[in-house]
């Protein structure tokens, strides 16, 4: 494609089997950039609106969908210019593709469009068009319309929660501008703006009839990563990253992951990727963020034959109390040992909103159960919960072990940044949040960056025992068993290590020849 306002592509080709694109090289900032010094002036939002609004429809005209529209892959030259950049999920929109595979969601939770999020194949100019619109109400309202804790609640609110209204949030911005929002961002296609032309002739013909120039607002955004976390979230979240092999022989789980997309209750399809990819075990921190519906009473037991008295009994004791969070928990369980994940994450939810945040108690028996499961992703993401509710005072020491065994545990999964932000662990053990990185990309075929990230955590906090335990396992995937079993060794007979410690390190010894 050649369009003034387009990143020109010269060339493509793989090295170490990924694919990559060679592209005209952009000296300046992106969009997303601008965004955090401040809100943008009238005359850089026509920009934006003009040039990404013509690039855009360019490339709609060609047949070709970019699926990827977001501030980060638009960039502001020095000259002045504005380019639409990054089609690397681009696809002919005859194509049919789904941006979601078995393993991975491809797009970004904040800007994705509902069908998008859903996998459907048959998309549109229309997914652009809404996550074009998201850019413009980002820009004009001063928030993104959906942001919470994990892209699952991001993806369930673009699918099921009403758009917030702009001019709730901003008294500032005036009727017609917020009209021509709520139909770019409207759930069916149908409703939306057939072309981006529209869009963009909407938008500037809202200002000119509000009487006043367009106008800005300073965006208000979470903040910012370590780099090499972003690095290594975007990998997890934008591309199917091929895990490598565990060291540890684990026990066979009740759970196979499979893509986020069976996370979203009632979608087109689930039946069909649960049937085919088996269940999930997934679990997400901070799930307040969640707007939820409520969780669907079961039929009669007599109209189905197969439901469990516990599932029966649990949806029951729901029913008499709706806004006890234990009775949720309980159908939670429930239905999680009944092999039907979905459910249970959605029941759980509800439980954990009903609970509040500083209900101690709630957070410390569903982690308890969760735990007993060995639903890692799921206990991590409540243990983080259970700490906050502790506020000033210093958490016990068990409650400290066992978050540190859950993050750690968790941390091998590929698709534990989805559910649990490095930031969150950060935010409550700093030297813990390095570690899930190093393990993290150590299970994911980066051992260079496990290396650093063991670094990084070594320098912070050098006594702590998660950080020879980690360099056993990089020791073992790069093959020095000698120096792995010394470490190990002496991991498995020091009484002050966490009792999670020496067991992990006796398993390990044990996969040595």
């Amino acid at each position: 494609m050649e369009h003034p306002n387009i990143v020109p592509v010269y060339d493509y080709s793989e090295h170490e089997s990924r694919p990559y694109l060679v592209m005209k090289f952009i000296e300046g900032d992106t969009l997303k950039a601008r965004f955090q010094r401040g809100a943008l002036s009238s005359q850089e939002i026509e920009q934006v609106v003009t040039s990404v609004g013509s690039a855009l429809g360019y490339a709609h005209q060609q047949g070709v969908l970019h699926r990827d529209i977001k501030p980060s892959n638009v960039l502001l030259s020095n000259e002045g210019v504005m380019y639409l950049a990054d089609f690397g999920l681009a696809r002919i929109a005859q194509a049919g593709e789904s941006t979601l595979s078995s393993d991975s969601i491809m797009g970004t939770p904040q800007y994705i469009s509902p069908e998008q999020a859903m996998g459907k194949k048959d998309l549109d100019s229309g997914t652009d068009i809404y996550s074009f619109g998201v850019m413009l109400y980002e820009m004009v309202v001063g928030q993104v319309p959906f942001s919470a804790d994990t892209p699952f609640s991001i993806i369930h609110d673009h699918i099921y929660t009403p758009l917030p209204l702009p001019m709730d949030i901003n008294p500032k911005v005036p009727e017609p501008v917020q009209k021509v929002l709520l139909k770019a961002l409207a759930k069916d296609r149908a409703d939306r703006y057939e072309t981006v032309e529209d869009l963009v002739y909407a938008f500037k013909a809202a200002w000119t009839e509000a009487g006043v120039p367009m106008q800005g607002t300073a965006i208000t955004m979470r903040p910012a990563s370590l780099k090499r976390d972003t690095k290594i979230q975007d990998k997890a979240t934008a591309q199917r990253i091929e895990a490598s092999q565990p060291v540890v022989k684990k026990r066979s789980s009740s759970w196979i992951w499979v893509s986020l997309v069976l996370m979203l209750i009632g979608c087109v399809g689930l039946g069909a990727f649960a049937n085919r990819n088996g269940l999930i075990r997934r679990w997400f921190a901070q799930p307040t963020a969640i707007v939820n519906s409520p969780v669907p009473s079961l039929p009669p037991a007599s109209a189905q034959p197969n439901v469990s008295p516990a599932i029966v009994a649990a949806q029951e004791l729901v029913n008499q109390n709706p806004a006890d969070p234990n009775a949720h928990l309980g159908l939670s369980l429930a239905l999680w040992d009944d092999g039907q994940p979905v459910p249970a994450l959605q029941a759980l939810t509800q439980a954990a909103n009903l609970a509040g945040p500083t209900n101690r108690e709630f957070f410390a028996n569903a982690t308890a159960e969760y735990k007993k499961r060995e639903a890692w992703i799921a206990t991590a993401g409540l243990y983080l919960r259970l700490v906050q509710t502790y506020r000033d005072e210093t958490p016990p020491q068990e409650v400290k072990d066992g978050l540190s065994e859950s993050v750690y545990k968790a941390s091998e999964q590929k698709d534990m940044p989805l559910f649990v932000f490095f930031d969150r662990i950060d935010a409550v053990n700093l030297p813990l949040g390095y570690i899930a990185r190093g393990r993290y990309a150590l299970y994911n075929g980066n051992i260079e960056e496990a290396k650093l990230q063991l670094n990084n955590a070594e320098n912070n906090k050098p006594d702590m025992y998660e950080v020879p335990l980690l360099k056993a396992e990089i020791e073992l995937k790069a093959g020095n068993q000698r120096i792995a079993r010394d470490i190990l060794t002496a991991l498995s007979s020091d009484l002050g290590a966490p009792a999670w410690i020496r067991d992990f390190a006796n398993q390990l010894l044990q996969t040595i020849p």
